[in-house]
């Protein structure tokens, strides 16, 4: 990462000469280009500048613990050390993500697919509480959510639930939510007060766009039915709800959230794109039909990729061993915290396998040499 940071600060000055000569006033496309390149490296390497400042300071602090005796100076150091650490691990946090290969699917928006898996409706019940965590957090975010298909349980819960968000980093914060997802709890349904575990299982995709997949009219078989809902007033009088069978792969989706039909078979198609586009991912790259495996699974209960322990007030995500006890919050859609340390897991394992690659580099050179 430094070696990076080192080469982008020696481009930033290198442009900042080429600005400052007189020639390259003359040519307006250079002065362009140059001005366009200066506006996206400046910010970060002010960063990284920073970013040695805290690390200079940081060394200075750990030499006068190493080798001085002075109680007060120890104490001082000791202080700054606190205060630089923290400072030091989020700059290089931040600089490494700057530096992480850009997402294809970055500044997409989000196709969340909830379904119940083993546990009945008490899995039902939890799929519903996954459904409102995730609404609730994107309403935090300022994101746009809304729900595009629901199949609801006996008592209320959703057997699966479609969830379509869309805003700034939504995908880049919920990518990681994909798996298994397991609760510990006294249901409702127990009437003896024994903890019970069930599980629901959470897929998050991309949103395809139109141009990524081609749908023809031949291959779509599309149906109406009534949308259920409450009754009285609200009772649909015309099929407004849209299913639609894709032939060749056998894929149906549904969508009735909402009044005109029309509305709905476009919702539908977008689903349906969505899934197609994931079907041929799996298909074009074995690594990603692997990711797609995992993120369904089976839903059981032995299967775990966050556990959500009512008993103990603590949701664990067994993936990155993280660990915190404010359950009520995060299913009340807090989950800052969570995904932000999540985020910064995968940052350390990119800056760790990064940093395997170059020394496997290095010495793939070395044998090499004469």
């Amino acid at each position: 990462m430094r070696q990076q940071l080192e080469a982008l600060e020696e481009e930033l000055t290198a442009i900042e000469a080429q600005l400052t000569d007189p020639e390259t006033a003359k040519d307006s496309g250079r002065l362009q280009a140059l001005m366009r390149r200066y506006g996206e490296l400046a910010p970060l390497v002010e960063r990284y500048r920073q970013y040695k400042q805290l690390l200079e300071r940081e060394r200075q602090a750990r030499e006068i613990l190493a080798t001085e005796s002075d109680e007060d100076l120890l104490k001082l150091a000791q202080e700054e050390l606190d205060t630089i650490v923290p400072q030091r691990e989020a700059l290089e946090a931040e600089l490494a993500e700057a530096l992480m290969p850009k997402d294809p699917n970055e500044g997409k928006d989000v196709v969340m697919e909830i379904r119940a898996g083993t546990g009945g409706e008490e899995a039902a019940l939890f799929a519903r509480d996954l459904c409102r965590m995730y609404l609730r957090y994107a309403e935090r975010k300022g994101w746009k959510a809304e729900i595009v298909y629901e199949s609801p349980s006996a008592l209320g819960g959703y057997k699966e639930v479609i969830l379509h968000i869309s805003g700034k980093d939504a995908w880049k914060l919920l990518r990681y939510e994909s798996g298994v997802h397991r609760v510990q709890r006294v249901p409702v349904t127990e009437s003896s007060g024994r903890i019970h575990t069930s599980a629901a299982t959470v897929a998050v995709l991309p949103e395809a766009e139109e141009a990524e997949v081609e749908l023809r009219e031949e291959d779509l078989e599309m149906e109406t039915f009534r949308s259920s809902g409450p009754g009285g007033q609200h009772m649909q009088k015309n099929e407004t709800a849209v299913r639609i069978r894709h032939k060749p792969t056998g894929i149906v989706v549904e969508c009735q959230d909402e009044r005109s039909q029309h509305q709905n078979k476009m919702k539908a198609l977008r689903i349906l794109r969505t899934r197609l586009l994931e079907m041929q991912r799996r298909e074009q790259e074995a690594a990603l039909q692997r990711q797609r495996r995992e993120q369904i699974k089976s839903g059981d209960r032995s299967d775990k990729d966050r556990t959500y322990n009512f008993i103990q007030n603590r949701v664990t995500d067994h993936r990155y061993g993280i660990t915190l006890y404010s359950l009520k919050d995060i299913l009340d859609g807090d989950l800052d915290e969570l995904l932000g340390e999540i985020r910064r897991k995968e940052i350390r394992r990119w800056l760790g396998e990064t940093e395997q690659k170059a020394k496997a580099s290095v010495s793939e050179r070395l044998l090499g040499a004469p």
